[in-house]
């Protein structure tokens, strides 16, 4: 189910609604500012993650970070170098998920054709600023993005896409807009943590032509659309 995470949000506005109305009316004595209570924000999205998203490592190192920033905050646990385990926990998820990616081949379904950036396609960088591209008209073979507390935007819509290409955005802090033409065939594939990528793409047609979106978003977000 697609819009799950806003079933479970629904649900708990509702429930912190009729808390407080049971709180005015006396009729209980809840407190809702429990110590800890902003950690919800970080396990309640990552544990829904977990059965959503295609991306569960960056969501079980979420859940994980978010748990024992929760249970530091109650008091049951006392550990002087938390926020450095918290940190080293995220850099060995996403050290490990590079590594596997980057071993791993994206082919063509029947081909068997590897397919890959190559050495003179065009980059785009934002850091602590923004930067647009626009491909119009221009015969587009991949190109590689990166946002580091900044943000960059893509457009293909009006791009010459003739063959099957790669497309890596990275967003640290950020974001990455990938907009795109219609009829390609997108293959996804996300790492994520505290962060994430929105696929928007409209895929009603299929002119055979596969983007393989490679996105790692750390406390950013990529959409496509």
């Amino acid at each position: 189910m697609k819009d799950i995470k806003k079933i479970v949000w629904g649900v708990v506005l509702l429930a912190v609604a009729v808390i407080f109305a049971l709180n005015t009316l006396g009729v209980t004595d809840i407190d809702i500012l429990f110590p800890g209570w902003w950690t919800l924000f970080i396990i309640i999205p990552c544990g829904v993650g977990l059965f959503t998203d295609k991306n569960k490592s960056g969501n079980a190192a979420g859940l994980v970070i978010g748990i024992l920033l929760l249970v530091w905050q109650l008091g049951f646990l006392n550990v002087e170098y938390l926020w450095e385990i918290c940190v080293i926990t995220i850099l060995l998820v996403i050290g490990l998920r590079l590594i596997v990616r980057g071993f791993k081949k994206n082919e063509n379904k029947g081909d068997g054709i590897k397919i890959d950036i190559s050495s003179d396609a065009p980059s785009g960088t934002a850091i602590f600023g923004g930067k647009e591209m626009n491909f119009n008209g221009q015969v587009f073979d991949g190109c590689e993005l990166t946002a580091i507390f900044g943000g960059v935007e893509c457009d293909l819509s009006g791009a010459i896409i003739e063959k099957d290409c790669v497309i890596k955005a990275t967003a640290i802090f950020g974001g990455v807009d990938i907009i795109l033409p219609g009829g390609l065939n997108i293959k996804l594939d996300s790492t994520s943590v505290f962060g994430g990528t929105d696929d928007k793409y409209d895929r009603k047609l299929d002119s055979g032509i596969t983007v393989h979106v490679e996105t790692v978003s750390i406390f950013g977000g990529v959409d496509l659309k």
